[in-house]
Order: structure tokens, then C-alpha cells, then sequence
């Protein structure tokens, strides 16, 4: 597809966008505004990031900010899924800014003109614009077409020149967070005393044998407890019992399903699709016109899947041949028509070590030279490429051990690109690589392939039909109009033999209550509209309709034991329980005696290869702490009673097998560093939020 066409396009979706936003600003400033009687200056707070107000007004700026770059880069207007996806985006976008700007500005970390010149034309093209800009005929990214879009930009209306202004902020702010989150993983450091006790934990193994008494091997009548026992535990365990905003309720579904009717009105659309699909002489636009699938035709380039209900039916495809219809997982009926198989621009994948010497002098580059050289040789001599390549790599591949996926010759600088395409088979390639970027180890993982082809794909949703929703909603508002409160909801309910379902402690923030998908507007009214004992109108969602009754909610911070007694009372009967079980066992002296104690639902276990590092007993379950016990035991001993959530647990040490003494911890080095790096980004995001203070209450609003 032409650029200009595509311009064309997404222009339209943006006077669509400012047309709204004028009709917003004529008729609906005031009730956006502060001093709105509908949004009050109290009322039109979302959230509270670093001690500063987020107003309604300044997030769904940036939340359409973010739909414009959607629209721009899909050509056409988001879903509500997606918009809930763009909102997510929008609200960590807010969040960077104001938590993670200062961090930024502390480390000295920046983006420079040239660095952002390379990131929109140069060398490292972001993969952002890769994706949007590739040639239909080849499925390979048309730089041609950036190139002229770029020159277009300077004669281009000012909605198309704010878009690139801000997308290229967006690949800066992107950038920087990569940055800072390489920063990071790459500062984690594990050294060999601790790689030494990773090995000791992962090879000391024991022979052991495990009793293991459930609670419920003890009746509840057995056990007495108090409100003070309830109160107490709570007390002692706040940490458990935090709460967000959350509602319970009961509602009873509606479930839309197809009928009989409309499931054989959909096999033979797919049908008679198919077959008109096989002699069609335009495939892509046959596809474009009946197809459901949101990419009715594509070109999968060399390396790239074939889509996975083509090959899980057909084993090999042949050009000119149409297959199907076949069932997805999704409901759905799909067909596929291989359009065409034809031999272009060959891709291979090859994984890499970068060794970074940009701004360093000669001197300097020597030395990384001579790292690089004496990595390459552990290399030769069976060393782990991957973790060779988290433990060395300095550019982002280095999380994913250096893999760089498939690629054409011409996507990469010409030194690198004929050193790999140059390889006459998969492996370690036996010299270093310079680029200007650095000296690089190279591994050749496919060997170049040349075939595309072309995929017209035709599907269906099974859907119900208008008759069958129209049946479901009659019911639906029927029972809606007739519960004026909870009693007649649930009264009635039964009567109707509906079953009526529990929602309990939904959060605030969340989407989907139990098996019911995309359903906020529920949730909204629970937290909103309704009060205790209400019964809401009937909700349409994507299949069913929803008839809710509020039973309860509560506000962030610390529960009252009312709102979390049955969770309490669980917890102290096993309490109780586990206290009767060891005063039952003790002055038993074997393992055998202990289990005759309870001889139905005790059991004992033999567990010949038990790890230091486990945190699971096999028959048993997570049981850290027995776990830690049976390692402190001599040969022969047997534990205390220990309680664990899943019961009482007492173990014996038959044998144990100690770590060998090896010589060298260079792999567990590397493995404890790769972990801690894939944690420390998160762990650093969810910190910085905490000391920052994040409060969200957008769920008050959408």
C-alpha cells in the first residue's frame, strides 16, 4: 500500500479525533471542567502520583494522546479492550514521567540528536516503525517508504507533524526507560560464595521420609476457638489482610450461546466462503472483504510461522491449494489459501555478544579486544553461549541471551551482516567482528532461508444471532424490573431456578468477575452508583447479560475481622488443629507409631532425592520450613512436628547425600545474576511507585 494512501487514511481518523474534541470543547467544557457541578474540584481527582494531583482533565489527555499514536499506527479506532490496554499505557506514562524523571536526571541519563537521528533513520531503526512501515509485495520493512515519509513531514498538516513530534518523544521516553532498566540489570552481581551455595542447595540431596497429617484428619468440632482467638490472629497477621478497594456481590448471568440454528448458518457461510475463496482470482481482496480475522492476508517472511491452525492440520502447503475449513480455539471457523510461495530476500538468525567500545580510545578498545578474545575462547572450549551473553552482552539481546532473532543481510551494518551471512553453516563463528559499535562474538542459530508466502485467511465468528440475544435480554430485564432489592433478587432467582453466583472482593481496578470477561461497567456500578442491597439494571456483556445485587464494599487499608471471618477462621481452627496433633504425637518415637495415631488420613512418604532448594514435598506440597527442618536432622533423627498450610508434617533423615566439590562456579554465577537482573527492573518500578505514593481511583471514572 502506497504511503500517501496510508496518510490519507489516518488523516481521516484524525480530523475524526479533533471533530470530537471540538464538540467536547463547545458542549461539554463545563462539565469537564473543575468547578463542574457534575466533576467538582474534589471530584475530578484520578489518581496521586509524588504527592501531586493527576486531574481527570490532564489523564484523558494523555490517554488520547495515546489513542491517536493507536489509530495512527492501526488505521483505524481502538476497541474498548484496547482502550482499556491504551488507558494502562497513558497511567505508566504519567507515572515515568513524574517518578522516574528525576532518577533519570540523577544518573545523567539522556538522549542525544544524533541517538534519536539513529533511532528514526539510521542503522537501529526502532521496531516500532518497522512494523508500520513494510513493504506488502516482500514482508520486509521498506525504509523507502520512511524515507519519503520523513520528507513529506515538512509540507504536512499540523495534526501530522504533532503525531511525529510525539511519537518521537515516545521512542526518546521508551529509550531511556531501556536505558535505565539495563542500568540496573546489568549492575546485579552474584558472587562465588553465593554461587557456591546455589550449588551446595541444588546438589545436596537426602534420603528422607515424611509423615504428613492433613488438618482435616482432625473434625472442626474437635477444636474450640474464641472471638479473642479471631481478633488476635488478625491482629498479629495484618500483613495478610490488606485490602484495596473491593465489593462483593451476587448477580446471576444471562449466558448468550449460539443455538443449533445459528452454528449451521455459520458452517455453511464458511463453507460456500471457502470454496468461492479457492477459484478467486484476487485473494487478498476476497479476504479483505469476507474475512472476520483481523489479518485476513499477510506474507510470512522466511524464519516466521505459518499460522498455528494451518500447520496443526496441514503438515506441508503447496501454493494454489485453499484448506479448511477447520474449529479454533476461539469459536471460530478459518480457511486458508496459500496465495503464493516465491523465493525473495533471504533471512538467517544468529545470536550475538556486543563488546561496546563507542567513545572509548585505542587504548581502551585494546582491552575490551582482549576480554572479547578470551571469551570467545571459553567459547570454543563448550562454554554456555546464553549466559555468556547475559553475563557480557552490553546492549538489550543481552536478557535474551544474545538472540537476535531472523534477519535480512541489509538490516544490519555491512561488517556484521557479511561475517554472518558468510557462514556455511550453524554455529560459533571462529573470529571476532568489529563494527563501529563494538567487537562482536557471533553465533549462527538457522542457516539463510529465501521462501515467503502468502496467506489469504477467511473466518468466521460463531456468534449468536439477534434472535437469540433478544431472548437472553428479555429475560434478563424481566428479572431486573421484578427484584426491587437483594431478598426479592434472590427470592425470585430461585423461584426462576436462575443460579445466583458470588463476586467477592472484586477490586476496585478490576475487568472481569470470575469467568465473565470485560465486565468494568458492573464493577463501575458496584463501585459508584450502588448501595447496599440494590439491584442493578441488566448489563450487556460480550456473552451475557447481567443482573447484579451489591452486598457489600469497603475502602482501602486494614479489613475488620467482619470483612474477612471466614478467611480468619479457617486460619486459627488449623492453628488449633495442628496444636491438638503434636500434643496426640508427642512421646511417639517412630515415624510409624505417629501415623497410627491417624491411621486413615495419615500417610508417610518416602522421599529419596530431596533437594536443599526444594520448597515442595512431593504427596505433600509446599512445605518450606519441614523442608529446612529434615536438613538440620543427623542420620537416623526425626523433626519436631512441624506446621505447615497444608498440615502437620514430621520427617526423618535416612541418608544425605552432600554437593560434590567442583572447581569452578562461573555457570551458577551467571545463572543467580540473570535472575536477579529479570527481577530488578520490576522490583525497582514497584519501589519507586510505593516511595512515590501511587494512588489510583480511576476506577471511579472508567
Amino acid at each position: 500500500m502506497a504511503l500517501i494512501k496510508q496518510i490519507r487514511q489516518r488523516t481521516g481518523l484524525l480530523i475524526g479525533v479533533i471533530a470530537g474534541g471540538l464538540i467536547l470543547f463547545l458542549l461539554g467544557g463545563d462539565l469537564l471542567s473543575p468547578n463542574s457541578t457534575l466533576l467538582s474540584s474534589n471530584q475530578n481527582i484520578v489518581g496521586e502520583i509524588a504527592g501531586e494531583d493527576v486531574t481527570y482533565e490532564e489523564y484523558v489527555a494523555r490517554v488520547e494522546e495515546f489513542k491517536l499514536a493507536n489509530q495512527q499506527r492501526t488505521g483505524r479506532v481502538p476497541s474498548e479492550v484496547e482502550m482499556y490496554s491504551i488507558r494502562e499505557q497513558a497511567w505508566q506514562s504519567m507515572i515515568v514521567e513524574r517518578v522516574f524523571k528525576d532518577e533519570y536526571e540523577k544518573l545523567g541519563l539522556t538522549i542525544s540528536d544524533a541517538e534519536l537521528v539513529d533511532m528514526v533513520q539510521g542503522k537501529n531503526i526502532v521496531p516500532e516503525l518497522r512494523q508500520q512501515l513494510v513493504n506488502p509485495q516482500t514482508g520486509q520493512f521498506d525504509k523507502n517508504q520512511l524515507v519519503t515519509f520523513l520528507q513529506s513531514l515538512e509540507t504536512a498538516d499540523p495534526a501530522q507533524q504533532a503525531y511525529w513530534a510525539q511519537q518521537e518523544q515516545l521512542f526518546a521516553d521508551s529509550r531511556l526507560r531501556v536505558k535505565y532498566d539495563n542500568l540496573l540489570a546489568t549492575s546485579e552481581f552474584a558472587t562465588e560464595a553465593e554461587a557456591k551455595e546455589a550449588y551446595v542447595a541444588a546438589n545436596t540431596i537426602a534420603d528422607a521420609s515424611v509423615l504428613f497429617i492433613p488438618f482435616y484428619a482432625v473434625s472442626d468440632d474437635e477444636v474450640e476457638f474464641s472471638e479473642s482467638d479471631l481478633s488476635a490472629y488478625l491482629s498479629n497477621n495484618k500483613d495478610k489482610f490488606k485490602s484495596g478497594n473491593s465489593a462483593s456481590f451476587d448477580y446471576v448471568s444471562f449466558i448468550i450461546q449460539p443455538s443449533g440454528a445459528d452454528s449451521a448458518e455459520v458452517i455453511a457461510q464458511i463453507k460456500e466462503l471457502t470454496n468461492e475463496l479457492s477459484t478467486s482470482d484476487s485473494d487478498s481482496v476476497f479476504a479483505l472483504r469476507n474475512s472476520e480475522s483481523p489479518t485476513p492476508f499477510l506474507t510470512v517472511r522466511p524464519g516466521d510461522a505459518l499460522p498455528a491452525n494451518l500447520t496443526s492440520n496441514v503438515s506441508d502447503v503447496e501454493a494454489g491449494q485453499t484448506y479448511g475449513p477447520f474449529v479454533t480455539a476461539n469459536s471460530t471457523y478459518v480457511s486458508y489459501k496459500i496465495s503464493d510461495q516465491y523465493e525473495g530476500t533471504p533471512r538467517l538468525r544468529a545470536s550475538h555478544i556486543l563488546f561496546s567500545t563507542e567513545g572509548m580510545d585505542d587504548a581502551a578498545k585494546e582491552a575490551v579486544k582482549a576480554q572479547a578474545e578470551t571469551v570467545l575462547a571459553d567459547l570454543k572450549g563448550d562454554a554456555n553461549f546464553e549466559m555468556a551473553a547475559r553475563q557480557y552482552g552490553q546492549d538489550g539481546t543481552a536478557q535474551t541471551g544474545g538472540d537476535l532473532g531472523w534477519f535480512a543481510k541489509e538490516d544490519f551494518v555491512e561488517e556484521f551482516a557479511n561475517a554472518a551471512y558468510g557462514a556455511r553453516a550453524t554455529g560459533l563463528l571462529p573470529n571476532l567482528v568489529e563494527t563501529e559499535y563494538g567487537y562482536h562474538i557471533i553465533k549462527v542459530t538457522e542457516m539463510p532461508k529465501s521462501t515467503y508466502t502468502k496467506v489469504a485467511i477467511v473466518e468466521l465468528e460463531l456468534v449468536a444471532s439477534d434472535a437469540t440475544r433478544n431472548e437472553a435480554f428479555r429475560n434478563a430485564d424481566s428479572f431486573a424490573a421484578e427484584a426491587g432489592n437483594r431478598n426479592e433478587f434472590t427470592e425470585n432467582a430461585e423461584a426462576s431456578n436462575y443460579r445466583v453466583l458470588q463476586a467477592t472482593n472484586i477490586d476496585a481496578s478490576a475487568r472481569n468477575i470470575n469467568n465473565l470477561q470485560n465486565a468494568r461497567e458492573v464493577i463501575r456500578w458496584a463501585f459508584t452508583d450502588a448501595s447496599e442491597g440494590e439491584v442493578s439494571p441488566v448489563f450487556e456483556l460480550d456473552n451475557a447479560y447481567v443482573v447484579a445485587s451489591l452486598v457489600s464494599k469497603r475502602e482501602e487499608g486494614d479489613v475488620t475481622l467482619a470483612d474477612v471471618r471466614e478467611q480468619v477462621e479457617a486460619q486459627v481452627k488449623n492453628e488449633k488443629k495442628a496444636e491438638l496433633i503434636k500434643s496426640k504425637l508427642a512421646g511417639k518415637s517412630s515415624l510409624e507409631d505417629m501415623k497410627a495415631v491417624y491411621p486413615d488420613e495419615a500417610s508417610i512418604n518416602e522421599v529419596p532425592d530431596l533437594k536443599l532448594s526444594a520448597n515442595v514435598i512431593a504427596g505433600v506440597g509446599f512445605a518450606p520450613k519441614a523442608i529446612g527442618a529434615i536438613f538440620g536432622l543427623e542420620q537416623g533423627e526425626i523433626s519436631e512436628p512441624v506446621r505447615e498450610d497444608v498440615g502437620v508434617i514430621v520427617g526423618k533423615l535416612n541418608a544425605l547425600t552432600p554437593a560434590a566439590e567442583i572447581g569452578d562456579y562461573t555457570a551458577y554465577q551467571g545463572q543467580l545474576t540473570q535472575n536477579a537482573s529479570q527481577r530488578t527492573a520490576y522490583s525497582v518500578m514497584m519501589a519507586l511507585q510505593d516511595l512515590a505514593g501511587v494512588k489510583d481511583y480511576r476506577y471511579k471514572f472508567f
